[in-house]
């Protein structure tokens, strides 16, 4: 059966702007996770956050709700931070962060949830956009803004993290607290503050990822649960701690999903989504651009 080039272009470029989107959701588990060895399963309860904080916003004022996140993210970075600081005091002071700090990573994402719930109900809630109901055509091949629009700014917000990460004492400093940090300390830096930064970073990702997704689609408090493993699937995907690795993965899964929901069906996405993932793991387990 010949496949019309048109359904097949679409699909490709679907599975493109998808990716943007899973990147946007899974940069901020890489810094945490692939850097920073902190298994935070709460990121999505962040992702979720970010999402009705821009749905709040969008329905009382009309603001863009990408804009209202971006401006909103130094909230979500100190939020980040004191969640460090706690989970550093409680947990990995006393070398007890494996098992006891994921569970205090379960209750965060389990109180945030029901927080919600109680809150705004189990309704799915939206918002209002200029560009929500505009897509673009070029020819056969179609360009929803609602996808358009969180992929720009998802791209420029991963760059910008890359750039950061390598581009500054900083960002070297983030790169290397995983790796030694006695080494660190002789050069004056305290590892501590240095992860505490970062985790508030992985945080803020997390807001403007939800304002993504409220563009994207309807939320609800129990979506959330659906990014956790797909984050970490990108982030293991991509490689361990690489930022050009996860939007890679993102891509990749995104492409993936794309195909499979195009030509077999949408209920066999994530199966595909996840069976590719373990294909690549069983060649290359180091991930895509792993070292």
């Amino acid at each position: 059966m010949e496949i019309p080039t048109a359904l097949l272009v679409n699909a490709i470029i679907a599975g493109l702007l998808l990716g943007g989107f899973y990147a946007a959701v899974s940069v901020g588990v890489s810094i945490s996770f692939g850097m920073l060895d902190v298994v935070n399963i709460a990121h999505p309860a962040f992702i979720i956050l970010g999402s009705y904080i821009a749905y709040i916003v969008n329905d009382r004022f009309g603001f863009d709700p990408i804009a209202v996140s971006l401006v909103l993210s130094p909230l979500f970075f100190l939020l980040g931070m004191a969640l460090y600081r706690v989970y550093y005091l409680s947990f990995e002071k006393r070398g007890q962060e494996s098992l006891r700090g994921l569970a205090f990573f379960f209750g965060i994402l389990f109180i945030t949830e029901v927080a919600l719930v109680l809150i705004f109900g189990v309704d799915y809630r939206m918002v209002s956009t200029r560009y929500s109901d505009v897509t673009w055509r070029a020819g056969e091949v179609d360009f929803p803004m609602r996808l358009v629009v969180p992929f720009l700014v998802s791209i420029a917000m991963v760059v910008g993290v890359q750039l950061l990460l390598t581009r500054t004492f900083f960002g070297r400093a983030v790169l290397a607290v995983a790796q030694d940090q006695l080494a660190l300390r002789l050069m004056g830096v305290n590892p501590v503050r240095v992860k505490e930064l970062a985790f508030g970073l992985s945080i803020a990702t997390a807001g403007v990822a939800g304002a993504f997704l409220i563009v994207i689609q309807p939320v609800q408090p129990a979506i959330g649960r659906e990014f956790i493993g797909l984050a970490f699937a990108v982030c293991v995907l991509g490689g361990m701690g690489s930022i050009w690795g996860t939007l890679l993965g993102a891509f990749v899964l995104g492409i993936a999903e794309s195909f499979t929901s195009t030509f077999f069906g949408p209920s066999w996405a994530p199966a595909v989504s996840f069976g590719l993932l373990l294909a690549t793991l069983a060649f290359k387990p180091s991930g895509l651009l792993g070292r």
